[in-house]
This record gives structure tokens, C-alpha cells and sequence, in this order.
């Protein structure tokens, strides 16, 4: 019995070890997320909010009712922001490349800008694949 203990338990590592992300796939990531929170600071209108204000961890990147508006209408103006993880709508419409053409020349699959209040970005292509591979992280 111990024996096939121990082999679950060395299969499990395997698995997890050939799951895991190599240091280069890890640092990409890890520069992905930095981008997305802290310099784009998404979650700000794509993850909805608990009543205490606080950020709905179980829904990160989920889409959100805005809670802004623009003093004057605004033409185009969306008052909910899409799904960002790959669960999303936005990844069946656009796909990773979609994505990544969008972050790096401010224009969508179709050619066009984003609606308001969505911001136009123009990463480098570096920095845009690496948002994209911290989004593919998201549940």
C-alpha cells in the first residue's frame, strides 16, 4: 500500500512539473500581469466590485457594470466592460492575435478603435504578447 502511495504521489509531481511554466513562459507572465494591473490597471473596469468597495476576487477580469460616466453623452460610451479571461466572448471574436493586434496598434480585428471609454494602447510587440499569456492564466 505504500508503495502505490508513493507512486501516486510521484506521478502527481511529474504531472504538476510538466504542467508548471518554464522560467522564460514564468517572466513573461510575470510581466504580463504587472502591465495589466499595475500600469493598465484593467481590473478597474473589467472586475466587478463587492459592496465593500473591494475588488470581486472570484470574478477577476470577469467583466463589470462601470460605475463612471461621462459628464457630456459621449458617442459609443459602453456602460459594462467585457470578459477579458479567455472565457470570455471577446477571446471567441478577437482570438490571441486579435488581442495582441489591438494592444500594439489601438485598433481592433475589424480596424477600428475601441469604444469610449476604453483606451488606446500601443504596446511593443513584446509587451503585448505578454499580456496576452498573463490573460490565458485567468479562470
Amino acid at each position: 500500500m505504500v508503495n502505490l502511495r508513493m507512486a501516486c504521489h510521484v506521478s502527481a509531481v511529474a504531472l504538476l512539473a510538466a504542467l508548471s511554466l518554464t522560467g522564460q513562459d514564468a517572466a513573461k507572465v510575470a510581466r504580463g500581469k504587472y502591465l495589466v494591473e499595475e500600469v493598465g490597471k484593467c481590473q478597474e473596469c473589467h472586475t466587478p466590485r463587492l459592496d465593500s468597495g473591494e475588488f470581486d476576487k472570484t470574478k477577476w477580469m470577469k467583466g463589470a457594470v462601470l460605475n463612471v460616466a461621462p459628464i457630456k453623452p459621449v458617442q459609443g460610451w459602453h456602460k459594462t466592460s467585457p470578459d477579458i479571461t479567455p472565457e470570455g466572448r471577446l477571446w471567441e471574436r478577437w482570438t490571441a492575435e486579435g488581442i495582441k493586434k489591438y494592444m500594439t496598434t489601438g485598433l481592433n480585428p475589424k480596424g477600428r478603435p475601441a469604444d469610449a471609454p476604453m483606451p488606446t494602447y500601443k504596446l511593443t510587440a513584446e509587451d503585448a504578447d505578454a499580456v496576452v499569456e498573463y490573460l490565458k492564466t485567468l479562470k
